[in-house]
């Protein structure tokens, strides 16, 4: 009888154990597939990253794309993606190279560097909706997927300090042609060949005076104040702008184009992600980058010496997309 009550307590004990463990597997499916009840259901479509794999996000080589990237992949984060981040890859002809190789998933482009540099058509478009459906088209015709495009736009400008072009009576990019015989024109080196760069100003507006003057971006500013510069390639964005020390000149006749912003992603990469559920994260950010905000930003780090990670926080934080 001893023998027996023990073979029946062990059984009773292995039925036990069991039973919790069935209990415990059952919380947990339902937390997190979202099967059964409302919170647990609440809980599976506010995390559409949850069971995905890793998406790799690039950014180009400056300030504005840094935070960008930042603001994407944090927004992700929050909702249950795996985010890597490669920063810093270069100017739009390597960084798009990294996406179509493979080596990265996606990144942020601007509507008309995609048009002109990615796809090499030479236009002028009539209205940034224009410029947004061709570089969609373009890029859906080579399997990507492009986001909605941001408020705001960050235009490629040519400035001079304002002492410079009051002196020249620079206010339009056509008073460019009155500097005789010369004049130096600062840029990252891409610039030179670029539709949207010096070789549209050539194109368009009949610009060969200008000697093309190499500078690592992010040094045009300090170029034009100690004079090494008459006028330097800036973004319409640069927080260096709200100085008042700068005059950037008019472009009637738009070579430099629209620029908002587009996060393009590889097809295959997008629909593994989820497809819609994933850019609408994206897409959530993107609404609320306005001229205002992203300068804000870009003044953050650039100005403030803050990083581009905390700026991306504090912003997403304060619209509660964390």
């Amino acid at each position: 009888m001893s023998t027996r009550f023990m073979r029946l307590l062990i059984l009773l004990l292995a039925v036990g154990v069991l039973a919790a463990a069935v209990g415990c597997g059952g919380d947990d499916s339902s937390s997190s597939s979202g099967g059964g009840g409302g919170g647990s259901s609440s809980s599976s479509s506010d995390q559409p990253g949850k069971g995905k794999p890793a998406v790799t996000i690039g950014t180009k080589d400056f300030t504005e794309e840094f935070i960008l990237g930042e603001l994407y992949k944090q927004a992700l984060q929050a909702k249950g993606y795996s985010v890597n981040l490669k920063k810093n890859i270069g100017a739009t002809e390597i960084t798009d190279k990294a996406m179509t190789s493979g080596a990265i998933d996606g990144y942020p482009e601007y509507s008309g560097e995609s048009t002109a540099t990615v796809f090499g058509i030479d236009k002028i478009y009539d209205s940034p909706e224009a410029t947004v459906a061709d570089a969609k088209k373009h890029y859906e015709a080579r399997g990507q997927v492009v986001s909605n495009p941001t408020p705001f736009e960050d235009v490629d400008a040519i400035a001079a300090t304002k002492a410079f072009a009051e002196k020249n009576g620079l206010a339009s990019m056509e008073d460019l042609k009155k500097l005789t015989p010369s004049f130096t024109l600062g840029a990252r080196p891409e610039f030179k060949n670029r539709q949207v760069g010096l070789k549209g100003m050539k194109d368009v507006y009949g610009i060969d005076n200008a000697k093309f003057k190499q500078l690592a971006l992010g040094l045009q500013y300090k170029a034009l104040d100690k004079g090494d510069v008459d006028t330097a390639n800036i973004f319409s964005t640069d927080a260096q702008l709200a100085s008042g020390k700068y005059t950037v000149l008019k472009d009637p006749k738009g070579v430099f184009g629209f620029q908002n912003v587009l996060f393009v992603i590889n097809k295959p990469k997008y629909d593994a992600l989820g497809g819609t559920a994933f850019m609408d994260v994206i897409n959530k950010v993107n609404t609320l980058l306005t001229a205002e905000a992203m300068r804000s930003m870009n003044s953050a780090v650039d100005i403030d010496k803050k990083d581009p990670a905390e700026v991306a926080k504090s912003f997403l934080d304060a619209n509660k997309l964390t």
